[in-house]
Order: structure tokens, then C-alpha cells, then sequence
């Protein structure tokens, strides 16, 4: 694989730059298996349609095709369950869950892997994060019945921001 470097000019990084250095969607860490792509995430309905509305350059465009998106505020209705399951970038910081590298958390350090960078140390602690969202699956298969999307939608809602297909649990 040729390796391609990617410049970043969007309203959160100028100049930054990354090496793609694996095939887009190959390659992940053993226990690293979303159920979702990036774009079926999207496509589904994540982050109230907000979610990186300046970073169309930096992805494929048909990631973006047909997705509803807003670019003035964060808009609930726009996702799959149609309620708020996201916490203000602040909380993120204030919690330590931002890297400097992806400064919008780990939606964007998904889309980043997902398209061949690779970062060791980050994509450990990332998908250990990950990981650790299984816990509300369980939840979920604990105190609703199967295929009754409406029960439990904002925790199915977060557990869809993390690559997981909430709506078949």
C-alpha cells in the first residue's frame, strides 16, 4: 500500500497531518469489531446531525450522501432514536477523553483509523474505551425485551455512537 499523508484544514485543526498507513476498513486490532462503519453510522443518524459538518473534505464524500446534518447546533431529532444521548465537547475535555490529535473525541478518532491511521498508544487506550461501552449493551439485553427499539432509546442512542448496531439487541 502506497502511503498517503492527510492535511487537515477544518474548524478545530489547521495544518494537521496524519500517514495512512493501512487499507481503509482493514487491519484493525484483534478486539477491535464494530458492528458499524463510519458511514453507517453516520447514514444512521449520530451526534444531533452536528457532529464534524466541516470535515467533508477530509473523508469520502459518499459518507455523506443522504446524511441529515446541522450545521448551526446539535439537533436530537437528526438521530436514529431521535434523542439527545451526547454530552457537551466540555464534559469530553473535562474528563480527559480528548486527545490532542482528535480533538472532537473518539467518532473522529474512529474515522481516522477506520480510513488507515494508525497510532499504537491512542488506538489502545481508544479501543479500550471502546470496549467499555459493553457494559451498556448488557443493560440493555438486561431490562429490555429483544427488538423493542423504544425501550432504553438514549442508551441505545450512545451505544450507536460507538459503532455498536443497537437497533438488533
Amino acid at each position: 500500500m502506497t502511503k498517503k499523508i492527510v492535511v487537515v484544514h477544518d474548524m478545530m485543526q489547521k495544518g494537521y497531518q496524519y500517514e495512512l498507513t493501512e487499507p481503509v476498513g482493514k487491519n484493525f486490532a484483534p478486539l477491535f469489531t464494530p458492528d458499524l462503519t463510519p458511514k453507517e453510522m453516520l447514514q444512521l443518524g449520530v451526534f444531533g446531525g452536528k457532529y464534524m459538518t466541516d470535515c467533508k473534505k477530509e473523508f469520502p464524500a459518499d459518507w455523506y450522501v443522504g446524511v441529515k446534518l446541522c450545521h448551526e447546533r446539535h439537533d436530537p431529532t437528526l438521530n436514529y432514536f431521535g434523542v439527545n444521548a451526547s454530552q457537551p465537547l466540555k464534559v469530553w475535555k473535562a474528563k480527559g477523553w480528548i486527545h490532542s490529535c482528535d480533538p472532537r473525541g473518539w467518532f473522529q478518532w474512529y474515522c481516522r483509523y477506520y480510513m488507515g491511521r494508525r497510532m499504537p498508544e491512542e488506538d489502545a487506550w481508544q479501543i479500550r474505551r471502546w470496549r467499555a461501552i459493553r457494559r451498556h449493551i448488557t443493560q440493555i439485553k438486561n431490562n429490555c425485551a429483544k427488538g423493542d427499539a423504544m425501550c432504553r432509546p438514549r442508551q441505545r442512542q450512545a451505544v450507536l455512537h460507538w459503532g455498536y448496531d443497537s437497533r438488533t439487541i
